[in-house]
């Protein structure tokens, strides 16, 4: 979906139709959660500080998110995608993998799938979609870029050696801001650069994804759509008003993050062994305390005793601007209500207004 939240939110208030808009917090501690296309001109994009998106564009409307409407459509436009083929893959709310090899329309052309689905939402929903149309996900994901907003981009198997070589590593799915700094220490700016490196050089630089990198400069990702994600972790966490220098002070928020974890997990019917604290400081570096445990644990008071014993296990090293709590090593296999995620961990933000 395009700018998914803001025209949203554009959609049902027309008023905001053709104007700035960043949905999320607009205090000095809030955080953008999606940015219309007329705010992204201005730099302003999701996950930046509501102030520095404020400072880029004087004019920026500022609007509370509203999930349950986002879920609300979300569905409607899911059942769009299952007209056509069981085999989907939610990647968020907004995103989903479809594979129409074999579909339910007997259309032998995905491109012109992706086309009656675009109308489709377009026509039951009232939003605009992107479509990437290739032959693994890897490159169906950065074709679905290209043509934003309203469009739609196809890589047939005879051009995609071409297309992967001509293409910047920056635009490569998997590779983010640290890696692509790295990639171009190495000398590495095109699809043709990271083809021409080795399998063995690219595992000493990159570790295990070295090999992801390998195959997918090649068109290679054997990834298939599952219409089933297994969530791997399951947690919340919150951004301060003005940062907290005491651990005292801390556990209060703890108790909050650690109730809003339990009900979820509830929710879920899961539990989890691995206990996680993440604590972001005030110079936004980022730090996080591990813990596994003999048992699965889901009550508050068990997170809540967890997390405080991990964050009293070293000295802070700076105030801190937020702080979460998240549970791996779940009791998934057969419990869970699988559900979407694109890294499979859910994170639940609060937004600060």
């Amino acid at each position: 979906m395009d700018a998914f939240y803001a025209s949203v939110e554009q959609m049902d208030n027309p008023k905001l139709q053709g104007k700035p808009l960043a949905v999320g917090g607009s205090s000095k501690r809030g955080v953008v959660a999606a940015a219309s296309y007329e705010a992204r001109k201005f730099g302003v994009k999701s996950a930046m500080s509501g102030f520095k998106a404020a400072k880029l564009c004087p004019d920026l409307i500022f609007v509370k998110p509203r999930f349950d409407r986002y879920k609300e459509l979300s569905q409607r436009i899911r059942r769009i995608f299952f007209e056509y083929t069981d085999l989907v893959e939610p990647l968020s709310l907004d995103e989903a993998y479809l594979d129409v090899t074999q579909n339910k329309t007997g259309n032998p052309s995905a491109t012109k799938i992706a086309e009656e689905i675009r109308q489709k939402i377009k026509e039951k929903v009232g939003l605009n979609a992107s479509a990437g149309i290739s032959i693994n996900k890897f490159l169906a994901k950065v074709a679905s870029d290209i043509n934003k907003p309203n469009g739609q981009k196809t890589i047939p198997p005879e051009e995609v050696e071409e297309f992967i070589e001509n293409l910047e590593i920056r635009f490569f799915y998997g590779v983010g801001k640290v890696t692509q700094e790295k990639m171009y220490r190495l000398g590495i700016f095109t699809g043709k650069d990271l083809k021409s490196k080795s399998l063995e050089f690219l595992e000493d630089h990159f570790g295990k994804s070295g090999k992801y990198y390998y195959l997918v400069s090649r068109g290679v990702h054997h990834s298939q759509v599952k219409p089933e994600r297994t969530r791997k972790s399951l947690g919340a966490e919150r951004t301060f008003s003005d940062n907290i220098s005491s651990e005292v002070f801390l556990e209060e928020k703890l108790k909050h993050i650690a109730e809003e974890v339990s009900k979820r997990l509830k929710r879920q019917n899961v539990a989890g062994r691995t206990i996680t604290l993440k604590i972001k400081y005030s110079n936004f570096e980022v730090q996080t305390r591990s813990k596994t445990l003999k048992l699965y644990i889901s009550s508050k008071e068990l997170l809540l005793e967890e997390s405080k014993t991990l964050l009293y296990q070293e000295k802070l090293k700076d105030s801190v601007r937020l702080i979460g709590i998240a549970l791996s090593n779940l009791n998934t296999e057969n419990s869970l209500n699988k559900t979407e995620s694109e890294d499979e961990v859910s994170v639940q933000l609060k937004f600060k207004f």
